[in-house]
């Protein structure tokens, strides 16, 4: 015979474990999208950091251009036209025809073009002298690196805002998607990730900070390969990764490095 006093136990039992279970549905649920959300600002974090190497990458590369000459299509038309100067003689011109002939004899395929170095056109990269017109002192990049902010005299090779990382990878990747048997990925996916992508952009300035030495490995038929000092020209490079929405950066990631490009 049941007790008068558990009439109604079992109602009560249940709402309060009914009560105990939605909380704890309720915490779990809190703690996953926290962790999905943390997950999702630590990608965003990492892809950022990616974007600000690729910055310090495509400032290098700038500089060894610079330095070696501008890659040009020797064949392709107008690409090295010949302007005569002041008191050029018809050997000027065969000489150029010469040296057009040597680029195209020297030129590797890059797709359906032949490239070369235009060599008439390398030059040690030099500051500018108009510290005005050479940097944008009023980026959010700029202002991210506390040792050179409160220089007014500071000079550049060159400053590059607002790179699209998304132009700069994806026909590259698509390239790479396109050369399976078996699609990497859908194109939505693609699209998907354009999208994405869409949002982070980099920026970069170079500074030729003078001549510096470093140990140079050099090898050869006829000798073994040594460490020697060599001559070169340091440049430091400055380059940021950002996240932007809205027009408003939400991450930014600023890198530093030294390179020495041999003189």
């Amino acid at each position: 015979m049941k007790n008068k006093n558990e009439k109604g136990f079992a109602l009560v039992l249940s709402l309060t474990l009914l009560l105990v279970m939605s909380l704890l549905g309720g915490s779990l649920i809190v703690i996953t999208s926290g962790d999905h959300q943390s997950n999702n600002t630590s990608d965003e974090y990492q892809q950022a950091f990616y974007v600000a190497e690729t910055a310090l990458l495509q400032a290098e590369k700038n500089l060894i251009n610079k330095m070696m000459g501008p890659w040009v299509d020797p064949t392709g038309e107008g690409a090295l036209p010949y302007e005569p100067k002041v008191g050029a003689t018809a050997e000027d011109e065969i000489s150029h025809t010469k040296y057009v002939q040597q680029l195209i004899d020297s030129s590797i395929s890059s797709g359906d073009s032949k490239l070369a170095r235009n060599t008439d056109k390398r030059a040690t990269p030099r500051n500018l002298e108009d510290k005005i017109s050479g940097i944008d002192r009023s980026t959010e990049c700029y202002k991210s690196f506390r040792n050179i902010l409160r220089r007014d005299t500071t000079l550049v090779v060159e400053h590059v805002t607002n790179q699209s990382f998304a132009q700069l990878i994806f026909p590259l990747l698509e390239k790479s998607n396109n050369s399976t048997i078996d699609s990497l990925a859908t194109e939505k996916e693609m699209e998907r990730e354009k999208i994405r992508m869409s949002d982070y952009r980099y920026e970069f300035f170079s500074v030729n900070i003078g001549t510096s030495t470093f140990a140079g490995t050099g090898s050869s038929l006829k000798k073994s390969s040594t460490n020697t000092q060599r001559s070169g020209t340091s440049y430091k490079i400055y380059g940021c990764g950002y996240l932007e929405r809205g027009g408003e950066i939400d991450i930014l990631i600023p890198l530093e490095t030294i390179v020495v490009l041999s003189s």
